[in-house]
């Protein structure tokens, strides 16, 4: 009896290992998926303080702007690690001032198009080829634009299409959807990254990853567009071009886990630049010294970590040169942010979460100068400025109404300084967001 106590010890790990390989043997990957999302984001502010305004200044009277999006998102596994996603979307509404006036502008689902009328578009097209290897794997839960199935932790992927850069570059686990955590711009991504995209935040183009259980590297070559925050893409590739590097690194502290991401990009197209229309027009118009061979850099640092299984916090700080125009994201060159997300566990509401966050935007002397001539960009100008850093405090508190399907959001933002300008505000912004997904 007792030697078959003893063996049956031996042999249990191995029950246990042959267990769990069949268990997922027996998992069959999805071949295809379809889902929905639709967000709604109504924002309003009081009037505010300001002497005088510009073109692109935030209106100090009172406004109520409300955003829509509506999304639908398609897979299929065609052959062994190849799998295409197709996600046309739908948009609709402005922010406020027509999304003007702010650098870190309050609502990240907001789009600077000229009609509020709804569009219907191509989001996302594209296919993705992983190579794989070894024995150890992940399971992939079913999800916006993931095929339930098994994913290798060591892997070659290739994608080519239409995407979005903040789809595979710059993640945070507490800090990065607009559509369920902050709104604010600043914090969706390294918010000193002009990151590559059309007036509706998607790019055409290639990302490949390198993926090792406990890193990860990233690249990608996309187009870019034949003016800022334009639509049209710039056909010169040799000329007009962008290139993303991200390294990341997972690790653990006290079994809690935690990241850092080291990012760093180039673009490179028919820029126009501060110092040179400064020196031809007063007040300076960027667009009249356009020419290729220009290019604008700069790098991010983006890290999280758990506390507890409830609370996580975050830090992200980028800068760029700031010698070119802003070409595709926002103005806005040298960025910190931090803050911290808490599980509603302790209230008796898990699925309930609170987020406090704070972000300091800057600009380079270049582009300092260009707005007190009266220069204007297309997010931000007030034809002067009295510069000082643009501060940002964001708090949202997110309720789960209805069976995780139903998210509701009420949100509340303090902006000092807007567009970097001392002589406006401070602004508050009130918002509620509605988010459906299934």
């Amino acid at each position: 009896m007792l030697l078959n106590i003893r063996k049956l010890l031996l042999l249990s790990p191995l029950l246990i290992c042959y267990h769990s390989l069949f268990a997922q043997d027996t998992i069959k990957p999805q071949r295809f998926n379809f889902h929905f999302q639709q967000t709604i984001i109504t924002q309003t502010k009081p009037s505010f303080y300001a002497p005088y305004s510009g073109d692109n200044s935030l209106s100090p009277k009172s406004e109520t702007a409300t955003s829509l999006t509506t999304t639908m998102f398609a897979g299929a596994r065609l052959w062994k690690g190849a799998q295409v996603y197709f996600n046309p979307e739908m948009s609709g509404g402005a922010g406020l001032s027509k999304t003007l006036g702010v650098a870190g502008f309050p609502n990240g689902e907001t789009f600077r198009v000229g009609s509020a009328e709804p569009k219907i578009y191509i989001a996302r097209l594209y296919l993705a080829q992983a190579f794989t290897w070894g024995n150890e794997r992940d399971t992939v839960a079913d999800g916006l634009n993931n095929l339930a199935g098994f994913k290798s932790k060591r892997y070659f992927a290739v994608t080519i299409g239409k995407f979005g850069m903040a789809d595979y570059f710059d993640a945070n686990t507490f800090s990065h959807d607009p559509r369920s955590q902050f709104m604010n711009w600043s914090l969706m991504s390294n918010a000193a990254w002009d990151y590559p995209a059309n007036t509706r935040g998607y790019v055409m183009g290639i990302f490949t990853e390198l993926g090792m259980p406990t890193w990860a590297l990233r690249f990608a070559a996309t187009m870019t567009t034949t003016t800022a925050n334009g639509s049209v893409w710039d056909e010169r590739i040799r000329h007009g071009n962008t290139q993303t590097l991200e390294y990341e690194k997972r690790y653990a502290i006290n079994d809690m886990p935690g990241k850092i991401r080291l990012l760093g990009y180039r673009n490179n197209g028919k820029f126009g630049k501060y110092r040179e229309v400064l020196a031809i027009s007063t007040p300076p118009v960027i667009d009249t010294a356009l020419a290729y061979g220009r290019h604008k850099y700069g790098f991010g640092i983006n890290g999280e970590q758990f506390i507890t299984h409830d609370l996580g916090v975050f830090a992200k700080a980028s800068w760029n040169d700031g010698h070119t125009e802003t070409w595709a994201f926002t103005e806005i060159d040298r960025s910190i942010s931090f803050g911290s997300v808490l599980k509603g566990n302790s209230w008796k509401r898990p699925d309930d979460e609170i987020g406090l966050a704070f972000v300091g935007n800057g600009i380079s002397k270049d582009h300092r100068a260009y707005l007190a001539a009266g220069g204007y960009g297309f997010i931000i100008g007030d034809g002067k400025l009295n510069y000082r850093p643009e501060l940002i405090a964001e708090l949202y508190y997110k309720i789960n109404a209805y069976q995780h399907k139903l998210w509701l959001t009420p949100d509340y933002q303090f902006i000092a300084n807007p567009a970097y300008n001392r002589d406006r505000g401070p602004v508050n912004v009130f918002s509620l967001r509605a988010h459906i997904e299934f």
